[in-house]
């Protein structure tokens, strides 16, 4: 089989794209729990220091988080007065949790998956499956996260209303099955909006 030197290369250089997007999406879920983006948007800009004392963390911890942060493109860096700073938009995307842009919970419900690896590895080899409760907690909480301000933007406003007779029959009163419900996150809105209506919310 013959090999073409230019796609082997652009073919590695993707590879070492994936591996990049990998690592930093680790770091979004450190920066995500501690609090960093949070602070960074209150207070910013801020130099290492002073996120790790505004965040009670390690300077050197934070120090390399930033400058990771920064060659990737979720942070940006003034070398003239050496702080880093979130634009307006880095800040909706990561740390406003009311806003359907945010993705702190894809970051979370995707680095959560990949945990359950190990499993999956063996069940490829037995042909057993892996079951939906057998993956990490982050994985649920994530998913809830990720998905919940767009619910909340959306469900009774737009989408529900856009199916035939559907909100009438709510409005009314109805008995719905919320099948895949997660964490209740649609379950919930649909009951308070519709209060004639019974909502049961069912997840594996």
């Amino acid at each position: 089989m013959s090999v073409d030197p230019a796609k082997l290369e652009a073919f590695v250089h993707k590879a070492l794209g994936d591996l990049g997007a990998a690592l930093t999406a680790a770091l979004i879920v450190v920066g995500d729990k501690l609090g960093l983006y949070k602070m960074l948007a209150a207070h910013g800009p801020l130099t290492s220091h002073e996120l790790a004392n505004w965040t009670h963390t390690t300077e050197r911890y934070v120090r390399e988080w930033l400058n990771a942060q920064a060659a990737a493109g979720y942070v940006n860096y003034d070398a003239a007065t050496h702080r880093y700073s979130l634009s307006a938009e880095q800040a909706i995307a990561l740390t406003d949790e009311s806003s359907p842009a945010c993705v702190l919970g894809g970051f979370q419900a995707m680095t959560g998956a990949m945990r359950v690896t190990p499993k999956l590895v063996e069940a490829f080899r037995s042909g057993d499956g892996v079951g939906w409760h057998e993956h990490d907690p982050d994985l649920f909480q994530g998913t809830e996260r990720f998905f919940r301000p767009g619910y909340a933007a959306n469900l009774t406003t737009s989408w529900l209303p856009a199916l035939d007779d559907v909100e009438e029959k709510l409005k009314k009163g109805a008995r719905v099955a919320d099948v895949g419900c997660g964490h209740g996150a649609s379950t919930m809105l649909m009951a308070k909006s519709y209060p004639n209506s019974r909502f049961y919310g069912f997840d594996y």
